[in-house]
């Protein structure tokens, strides 16, 4: 991405939500998030990304056919080097689901604060997954995993993933280097037996592990 702003489009058919972005976003980051291309058609979703090359892009899921799923999708396809987030102001937990499955790294819901978006944003750059705690005990339901047979390094290191921190935050949080902290991660989804930092999350969810405090 480089040393300049991080280089976002929209998918939205709420002009008025695409420009209130724009607007507030430039204000509550200090210009480091910076709104390249847009468009309210999911149809065009796939061009519009390819021709503004944004290092993201911010999908609405509901919105008219094909969808923005579909468009998830066809940008995956097109822009396989493009991070994608889907955002809705719906509580269902499906469309999400739909959309991790079409490509995007993480869901953000439509009532976050201008100002709390950036972490997830570097976050997803960063490489992680993202979503809200909320939503993922909805996937994973009440039911627990037994025991995940965790150290107290790898278990704090799988709440992380799960709270979508970044890998400069583990970091700083486990005391360690970025490097060791991707060699780590690794080494988790294997013993894991999972293949995306999401599964991993969804079983921090099932083992209660979401309920737990992670010390600073």
């Amino acid at each position: 991405m480089g040393d300049g702003p991080i280089r976002l489009a929209v998918v939205d058919d709420h002009p008025l939500f695409v420009r209130g972005l724009e607007l507030l976003l430039s204000t509550t980051t200090d210009g480091r998030v910076q709104v390249v291309g847009s468009t309210c058609d999911a149809a065009a979703a796939a061009g519009v990304v390819a021709r503004c090359a944004p290092d993201l892009a911010l999908v609405d899921l509901h919105m008219p056919p094909p969808g923005g799923p579909r468009a998830i999708a066809a940008i995956r396809r097109n822009s396989p080097r493009v991070r994608l987030l889907a955002m809705s102001g719906s509580d269902d937990p499906a469309p999400a689901v739909e959309a991790l499955r079409c490509g995007a790294e993480g869901y953000l819901p439509k009532t976050s604060e201008p100002e709390d978006l950036l972490p997830p944003l570097l976050a997803v750059l960063d490489g992680w997954a993202v979503m809200p705690s909320g939503l993922l005990r909805q996937l994973v339901g009440p039911a627990r995993a037994p025991g995940l047979n965790l150290d107290e390094e790898e278990r704090r290191l799988l709440q992380a993933i799960a709270g979508g921190h970044g890998t400069v935050t583990i970091a700083e949080r486990l005391h360690t280097s970025e490097r060791t902290v991707k060699r780590m991660t690794a080494a988790l989804l294997r013993k894991l037996r999972v293949t995306s930092r999401v599964e991993a999350a969804a079983l921090a969810g099932r083992a209660g592990l979401l309920d737990e405090r992670l010390d600073r």
